[in-house]
């Protein structure tokens, strides 16, 4: 492996130890020693591609926002007229209830990113925007989101319950949550998948 190739996978180890580490422990929860410990390199190293904490951060949002994106892509090339059915069962069940570190950045990053610096925000709104947009141009799919508005209106109730569902310490409540948004955004039709206990 090149030299080149090496400093390529190093920064992406690094930037996927910090989305691991920012969705978990939030922007003050980990220093950059906490950091390079969680990507296995040195803060030396760290430092070597990232000149602060705030621009690995940067770019840990902007990376987060494109893997949903890519997410949402993916469902509707998998499940083609019925990916968002399917998108908002995984999301309300899945990401719900999965590991916080591998979170979803829109849920678990928006009120850090919403403390941060401007440039940090500009990225993440042109991730959301890219989300939403790639949520319209997806193929037809009953009750998915035909407009801007209704896009983040569906993101907001998705993310909302998300936020909620995680934060009640009670599982049928949460369970509840999760429901309701499901049959807010689908109607009578929606059924959660549960994950097993």
């Amino acid at each position: 492996m090149s030299r080149t190739e090496q400093k390529v996978l190093t920064r992406r180890r690094i930037v996927d130890a910090a989305a691991r580490g920012f969705r978990r422990s939030g922007f003050g929860g980990m220093g950059v020693d906490g950091l390079a410990k969680e990507a296995g390199v040195t803060s030396g190293a760290f430092y070597v591609h990232f000149d602060s904490k705030s621009s690995a951060f940067r770019e840990a949002v902007s990376e987060g926002m494109r893997e949903l994106k890519d997410g949402v892509l993916q469902f509707q090339t998998t499940h083609g007229k019925e990916w968002w059915a399917e998108f908002v069962r995984f999301y309300l069940g899945f990401k719900r209830t999965c590991d916080l570190a591998e979170s979803c950045t829109l849920q678990s990053l928006s009120p850090e990113v919403a403390r941060s610096d401007e440039v940090s925000r500009a990225a993440f709104e042109a991730g959301l925007r890219g989300v939403a947009e790639a949520i319209l141009a997806g193929p037809r799919s009953p009750g998915a989101p035909k407009h801007l508005d209704a896009a983040c209106a569906a993101l907001a109730a998705l993310v909302g319950a998300v936020t909620l569902g995680r934060a009640v310490r009670n599982r049928a409540f949460s369970n509840q949550i999760a429901e309701s948004t499901g049959r807010a955004l689908l109607g009578a039709r929606f059924k959660l998948k549960r994950s097993p206990a």
